[in-house]
This record gives structure tokens, sequence and C-alpha cells, in this order.
């Protein structure tokens, strides 16, 4: 049995998911020294743990016998590397669950889509009478899920949880799409990829987009595929009928179901596929395909003001999500479609979105890195607020119009997070 008792350990980042290893390390009778690279801490930690704030120093880490490394703090770090250089182990709260984990575990990562699929492959576990427990990269911290009663735990995980586990042990697991993200942490596209990969090194069951060549291992089984390409092995997607369909059958009326558009059909797809790897019967994940209502900030609608529909997206912190709200709306949208982006790239190449500006009509752009997407389409309309861009939309548009709210970047140069510009984003349309 794995022990930490007076093992010391260091552990950087001290925010939910830091906060959540020094509990468990606690627990564990292990030596804790504690970092984080903010000037000054805003939480208040356990009784007897104290913490140095500031730029990390790496003679202080050399101390230590384990580093557990907080998803938010770069591997490539200075004083990291120097840890790494002298010999010791630096993981992340995902390696150290899965270390003391004996629950079966299902994951999910990719640059889109993935708290959909997670959320949605729970609630299919559980109409089929499942103990399921949620986690890793939303909600709850993992390590705060273990010594739980469960059938199953379902984790989403991000390239940078992926990027410190090496050996986790997963009964299905699934790379939704890779698009450009985080380029700000990573040398290139293929560092990015390659974190997300590792996913599968040690899965049972690997759940393969086979439409995403990027999001693909070597000989994957085309029985644990998905897409919307016509296949007879694995789900597949009937757009004339608008059905799945599974291994050539007509398995789902997306018309029934509450998810609408083509990146929610390989959203139910790719949970159908993990699901059945536990065993659970079809009609429970078809009764949970159909009632499932989606994620707020996820394509959600706000409003149908003005007979136009109002659609706040701010989960859209990429590329390749702004990409799949307007491939998977605009078939529904019987006037103009009115997009509404911007925000911090993240280092990210714009000039991916220009094919797919060719089906928005109307585009209004805002935030540090609006200029970049201005410049994609001739007529675009640059802001300054959220509210602004609101209102400028509202004299655009008409009835059976949409208006999309996918900014293709993260928030934080104007808002606390995707969630205040979701929000600022239906207080504006509610104020109209």
């Amino acid at each position: 049995m794995l022990t930490l008792t007076n093992q010391k350990v260091a552990v950087i980042g001290l925010g939910q998911t830091g906060q959540s290893v020094i509990e468990f390390l606690i627990a564990q009778h292990a030596d804790i020294l504690a970092f984080d690279t903010r000037a000054s801490l805003q939480v208040e930690l356990p009784m007897g743990i104290e913490a140095q704030c500031g730029p990390l120093d790496a003679n202080k880490l050399c101390q230590a016998e384990l580093i557990v490394l907080s998803p938010g703090v770069a591997l490539s770090t200075p004083a990291i590397q120097q840890a790494l250089s002298v010999g010791i182990e630096v993981i992340g709260d995902i390696e150290l669950f899965a270390r003391f984990n004996s629950v079966p575990v299902l994951a999910i990562t990719g640059s889109n889509g993935k708290s959909t699929v997670t959320m949605l492959l729970a609630e299919m576990l559980k109409t089929a009478g499942k103990q399921v427990l949620v986690g890793g990269n939303i909600g709850v911290p993992a390590l705060s899920l273990l010594n739980q009663p469960a059938d199953f735990i379902v984790l989403e995980l991000s390239s940078f949880q992926l990027e410190t586990t090496s050996s986790l042990k997963l009964l299905a697991a699934t790379v939704l799409n890779v698009s450009d993200d985080h380029m700000d942490r990573y040398a290139d596209f293929a560092a990015y990829q390659q974190a997300k990969l590792r996913i599968f090194a040690h899965a049972q069951n690997k759940i393969v987009n086979r439409d995403d060549p990027a999001a693909q291992i070597d000989g994957y089984d085309t029985t644990h595929s998905f897409g919307l390409s016509a296949a007879t092995q694995g789900f597949s997607f009937d757009s004339v009928n608008q059905h799945i369909t599974l291994h050539g059958r007509p398995w789902l009326d997306m018309n029934d179901c509450m998810l609408s558009g083509q990146h929610n059909a390989l959203n139910i797809q790719a949970a159908a596929a993990l699901a059945l790897c536990t065993g659970v019967d079809s009609a429970s994940l078809q009764l949970a395909s159909k009632q499932f209502t989606g994620l707020p900030h996820r394509c959600q609608l706000v409003s149908n003001k003005g007979q136009i529909s109002w659609i706040n997206d701010s989960k859209a912190t990429n590329i390749g999500a702004t990409i799949a709200a307007i491939e998977g709306l605009r078939e529904q949208v019987s006037g103009k479609l009115i997009l509404i982006a911007g925000g911090d790239g993240k280092g990210a190449d714009f000039s991916q979105l220009s094919s797919t500006m060719k089906k928005v009509d109307v585009l209004i752009t805002l935030g540090k890195d609006g200029p970049q997407i201005s410049a994609l389409k001739t007529d675009s309309i640059p802001v300054t607020s959220l509210q602004e861009a609101v209102q400028t939309a509202a004299k655009q548009g008409n009835a059976g119009d949409m208006v999309l709210l996918s900014p293709a970047c993260a928030s934080l140069d104007m808002f606390t997070n995707y969630m205040q510009r979701g929000e600022v984003f239906a207080a504006a349309v509610e104020a109209l």
C-alpha cells in the first residue's frame, strides 16, 4: 500500500486544487511545504501550514521528496525544471488520485465539449441506476472524490492536468477534438496535442473521433469511434433524418433531444460510447440524452426578445469552440447570424476562423484581440463593451435572426471569468 506518512511533499499552487491536495496530504500524515506564485494568498490554510508566496525558490523546492503541481503553474517554470533535474518527482493532483483510487474511472478531454460530455455521461449512468461521482477539471477536485461510495467516477481532464499524469488507469477515455488553445503555454500545437493524447496511455477502451486526425491514435478500434461522417462501425450521424446511428442503424432521433446542433450530436455520441463500456443499457442512455438540457453559458438560449434568438456561448474560450457553435447552429437560423466575439486569444492563430466567417452575416468584436478577429471580415463592427455589442446587435437584428455570443477567446481581459461574461451578456439582453 502506497504511503506518504512523514514524506516531505511540496504543494505548488493553492487554489481549489491545491487546497484539496493539502487536505488529502494532512490525512496521509505527510510533511507539507506550501507554495503559491501569487504575491499574497487570499485563502486560509489549515493550522500549521505556512505558505511561501511569490516567485518559487528552487533551493526550498529541492528539499522536497515529491512535488504536487497545480495545473495553473507551468511545468516549464525554471524552479520546477531545476527540481526535476535533481531527480525530484513532479506530479499533479490527478496522478495522486490515480495512486490511491480503486473505483472504475471514465475520463474526457478535448479542446471543446468536455464539460457537456462529462455531465451528460454522468446523467446517462445515473439514469441507468448507477452511483456516479463527477470531478477533475469541473466542479470537485478529483482527490475530494476518494473514499466515497460510487460505482463509477467521471473525470473531466485538461491538458495541464494530463501533463503531470502518468499512471491513471481508465475503464474508458476519449479525446473529443483538438484545436488551437493555450498556445501561450505550449511550444507548438503538437506539444498541446500530445498532452491531450496522454489520456489514452492506460485506457481499457479508447473512444476516438474518427473525423479529427489530431484526436486519434494509431490503429484505433472503429467500433469505439464517433463522428458526423457515415460509418457502419461505431456511432455516426444521418444528417438527412437527424438520427444518431450506431453500427449503421438508427439509435436516437435528435429531434427528440433538448440539445441541438451537430456539435451536440457529437457530444451525445461520445458520452454514449463511453457509457456503453460500463455495460449499462441503451434505453437509459437514450432517455438521458433526450432529457439533458445542456450547461449554462454553452450555446444557451437566454431570450427570444424581438423574435431574435439570443444565444450565450460564453464558454467558447477558444477558436474550435466558436467554429463548432457556428457550424452547429447556422442551419437553425432562418435569418442573419450575428456573432459577438473577442477577448484574450491566448496566442491563438485566428486565421483558422476565416472560412467559418462566411457563415456569419454580421461580426461584432471587442476585447484585447478583437482587432485580429475584425480583420477576418469586411464591415465588421468593433465595440468597447459587451453592453455596446448587445445594443449594436439589436440595431442590426430582425425577427428570425440569431445573435450568438461565442468569443473564441478567454474572458480575463475584461471579466472575472467566462461565467461573469455570460451573465453580463444576459443582463444586457434583458435591459434592451
